[in-house]
């Protein structure tokens, strides 16, 4: 009998009620196909909609930089680790939902997957709306819970109340792709190209030309997120895809189902919302170790920095998301060997971007910083340049945790990429307090660092403890 392993790059695909269907041509079959040519076919539009929303971040950093002042990038800065927390949220339910997908998808079960997509976007819109509420409603206590100052509160209230408001639509563009790319990866990267592009347009003409403001940047922010989001929900309600949403049961044993899905789905993805929410509190706590050591520049000088943090987390998480769908596919249906060589093709990518940034970051700081404060006579200005390249040492560690930890989350190992999600969490925030105490200010700098190359230690010995183990069982059988 013909199966969903066979079927899936063909135009003809058997449901789960044995009935042939026409499908699109773009499927991709996860099971046969080279893994480097699927990891490839998988990371170029992957990449191409990171870099996008990269340049979302970038881009609106620059315009608020220069279009508001170097007090507004302190204020978004502080909102910052809201928007982490946001888009860890659509990530647990995304990745946990893409993981089940695949794996549902790889035993030929395509009518369970369709379910798993529903229940995940369900899930997150519920989630969502309460975290609207809580924002639009206490704005004034988060921003003070995040590490505001009187100076700066009534700035951090006006951009995460007027932010708030596109949150829904936020976590559908970090959760969507996932089940996108089960099919055809580029159309989440066009979803990103075009919210970027109309991001750009709005950011000019709202801050620039309308001078609205924080109030401006957050509703350019509103309207792209929405439409990027309104272009996946479009393609995933097409009856000729892959995976598509489906109308659920309304009965007492289907929430049940369902229920217990979400918590599957949470318990999958969690390592990866706490990843997020690890580096929120990576920013929190150097909100608050900047703003003691160097006051209002600091934070300014260090606000460069978390614009940029996340933007190469995108990277290697456009990495992740590429290989994750093989990985789940073939742990799915025991072909563990293709599942390594991804990850393997994953590492390789990652060093390399890392090597690459971390030069960029130590011989041109200067020119990185003046995009978004030009003035170099700005404090801020000279401590984010002379902070930058030591920053940067880290990205070569956080890469390979990154790639490390998403492996152990696509092959379902959850315990312990949870626990190497909170180690790497938990390190930098000491660091942060007790670096500067032997180094001073370079000390500040250096922490996250510190935090990330001692969890790439302890990934290492694990694994080799891993390997000696294999070795042991193989002589005993």
């Amino acid at each position: 009998m013909l199966d969903l392993f066979t079927l899936t790059l063909h135009p003809l695909l058997k449901n789960d009620t044995g009935k042939i269907e026409v499908m699109q041509r773009d499927s991709l079959d996860f099971k046969t196909m080279s893994v480097g040519k699927l990891f490839t076919k998988q990371l170029f539009p992957t990449i191409m909609g990171m870099i996008a929303s990269a340049l979302f971040t970038v881009i609106d950093g620059i315009f608020v930089g220069n279009g508001i002042g170097s007090d507004a990038i302190a204020a978004v800065n502080i909102s910052a680790p809201i928007f982490m927390i946001v888009a860890g949220i659509g990530l647990m339910f995304g990745m946990g939902g893409g993981i089940l997908a695949s794996i549902n998808l790889s035993r030929g079960k395509n009518k369970v997957a369709n379910i798993n997509l529903t229940q995940s976007v369900l899930a997150l819109a519920v989630v969502s709306l309460l975290l609207v509420l809580s924002l639009t409603l206490f704005p004034r206590q988060v921003g003070t819970l995040f590490g505001s100052d009187a100076y700066l509160l009534d700035k951090v209230v006006e951009y995460l109340f007027w932010f708030s408001l596109g949150l829904p639509f936020t976590v559908l563009v970090v959760a969507l792709p996932f089940f996108v790319r089960l099919t055809n990866p580029k159309v989440s990267m066009w979803a990103m190209l075009i919210a970027t592009i109309v991001n750009i347009v709005l950011d000019y003409i709202f801050i620039f030309i309308f001078e609205w403001g924080l109030f401006g940047a957050a509703i350019a922010t509103d309207i792209s997120e929405f439409l990027g989001a309104m272009i996946m929900l479009v393609y995933l309600f097409r009856s000729s895809v892959v995976v598509q949403f489906v109308r659920l049961k309304l009965s007492w044993k289907s929430l049940r189902l369902t229920l217990r899905n979400v918590g599957y789905m949470m318990r999958i993805g969690f390592s990866v919302c706490l990843s997020e929410i690890t580096i929120a509190i990576m920013m929190i706590a150097g909100n608050y170790v900047f703003m003691h050591y160097l006051g209002a520049n600091g934070v300014a000088a260090y606000s460069i920095i978390c614009y940029l943090f996340p933007i190469i987390f995108m990277m290697f998480n456009a990495i992740v998301q590429s290989a994750q769908p093989i990985i789940s596919y073939n742990y799915g249906c025991g072909q563990m060997e293709r599942s390594n060589k991804a990850l393997r093709l994953s590492l390789l990518f990652a060093s390399g971007f890392a090597v690459t940034i971390m030069l960029l970051f130590m011989y041109f700081s200067k020119g990185i910083v003046s995009l978004f404060i030009p003035d170099p006579t700005n404090m801020a200005w000279q401590y984010a340049v002379a902070g930058l390249p030591l920053f940067a040492v880290d990205y070569l560690f956080f890469g390979i945790n990154v790639i490390t930890i998403g492996y152990f989350t696509s092959v379902e190992r959850i315990r312990r990429a949870v626990w190497l999600t909170v180690l790497r969490g938990i390190l930098p925030v000491v660091f942060f307090f007790a670096l500067p105490r032997l180094l001073d200010t370079p000390g500040i700098w250096l922490a996250v660092a510190a935090g990330d190359m001692v969890t790439t230690l302890v990934i290492v010995v694990q694994l080799a403890i891993d390997r000696r183990r294999g070795k042991e069982l193989e002589v005993e059988n």
